[in-house]
């Protein structure tokens, strides 16, 4: 089949980023479409128009763009499925203690699913997005998942959920360039949004925080509750367990002789631990939701780099898979800041293996002080650790 006979669904959002994979799609020959997805709309949090995906201006850059390079341009309502999955997801696992990376769950259920279903109904061959990525093929004739080739922008982290057949079906058209380099691109191509900033936030949230979100959708989430230290001793009162994550110091609203971090996040009392710097840290997790971008992992127990953070660096580990859902992971070193919620995704060179979601503590770890005795191993850790986790 030719590329003039192949089609591509572009999914445009009016950044450069997607405007950029539109017109390498274009001027590779390809048949082009460009789909845009209303995703969210908050009239309590000032309407679309204060929204970060979808918003009037948006929409009006994604149809110019489309109308410059001569392809056909259609906005798909996506709401109610976005809330359903994404939003529902993101207010979820803070209700369970969690601090979820959204991101994740919108490439799962959203971009690689239903918009993916969307352009396959239109008789296309291939979704391609601007995420910097790569796909290309293996030894046994499988996709490979890759970083993108400008380290400082890759986005194979959140799209460590994908399976085969959805890499089969994907074109990651700006991943073999820097950043610079596609802004180049779009002021080559007279595209009119080569100066736009990168969005930095969850889309959804609109010009508010996502505090202010969670109070307005879930208020609950936001109760006051205790603050402990990891022996179980009161010395506060928290103002919601979401307002807070792994390694905050500031912002505790406690006095001590020394500053204080957050350790843990005790969802089961909705209690916050607290303790020294010298408490912090872990060489261990647990990850559950497991997917394995190949469909399988590559042994039962295999050594490989992992990001605990999107924008963390991967850590040499040890790696066990418990089961088909589940994983450990042990670092060669202690690190700082495992977040419950946050996704350990696994790599080897610039191959991305998958990922899952690290598991929080079981009840039973709080008060049989399995919480204090972790914090207690962590203060034996060489001085070479703590240099680590500066």
């Amino acid at each position: 089949m030719s590329r003039s006979d192949t089609r591509v669904v572009v999914a445009m959002s009016g950044g450069v980023d997607s405007s950029v994979a539109a017109a390498l799609m274009v001027r590779a020959g390809y048949d082009v479409v460009g789909m845009m997805m209303r995703l969210w709309t908050d009239d309590a949090l000032g309407g679309a128009e204060h929204n970060r995906c979808c918003t009037p201006e948006q929409m009006s850059d994604a149809r110019r763009i489309a109308d410059k390079l001569g392809i056909p341009f259609y906005v798909l309502d996506s709401k109610d499925i976005f809330r359903s999955t994404v939003v529902q997801y993101f207010i979820d696992q803070h209700r369970d203690g969690y601090t979820p990376n959204p991101c994740l769950e919108c490439n799962r259920h959203i971009r690689f699913d239903w918009l993916l279903n969307n352009a396959l109904a239109l008789d296309a061959d291939y979704l391609a997005t601007g995420h910097y990525a790569r796909i290309s093929r293996n030894s046994t004739g499988g996709w490979d998942l890759r970083r993108g080739l400008d380290a400082a922008k890759d986005q194979s982290y959140v799209l460590s959920v994908m399976e085969q057949s959805q890499l089969a079906r994907a074109k990651f058209p700006v991943g073999e360039y820097h950043k610079h380099e596609v802004r180049e691109l779009a002021e080559e191509l007279g595209l009119n949004v080569a100066g736009k900033k990168d969005s930095q936030d969850l889309c959804f949230l609109g010009d508010s925080d996502y505090r202010d979100f969670l109070r307005l959708h879930a208020p609950d989430v936001m109760a006051p509750g205790p603050i402990v230290n990891a022996k179980g001793d009161l010395l506060g009162q928290h103002q919601g367990l979401a307002n807070y994550t792994i390694g905050q110091r500031k912002g505790l609203g406690i006095s001590a002789n020394e500053p204080l971090y957050v350790l843990a996040m005790n969802p089961y009392k909705n209690a916050l631990v607290v303790g020294a710097r010298d408490q912090l840290g872990r060489d261990r997790l647990i990850a559950e939701n497991a997917n394995w971008v190949s469909g399988a992992p590559p042994a039962r127990n295999f050594r490989a780099d992992v990001k605990i953070r999107y924008r963390a660096n991967a850590q040499p580990a040890a790696i066990e898979v418990i089961d088909q859902h589940r994983f450990s992971v042990i670092f060669d070193e202690p690190q700082r800041d495992i977040t419950p919620g946050q996704a350990a995704v696994i790599y080897q060179g610039d191959v991305c293996l998958g990922g899952g979601v690290i598991a929080k503590f079981a009840e039973a770890e709080f008060s049989s002080g399995r919480v204090a005795l972790a914090a207690a191993k962590s203060r034996r850790l060489s001085s070479q650790a703590d240099c680590v986790w500066e």
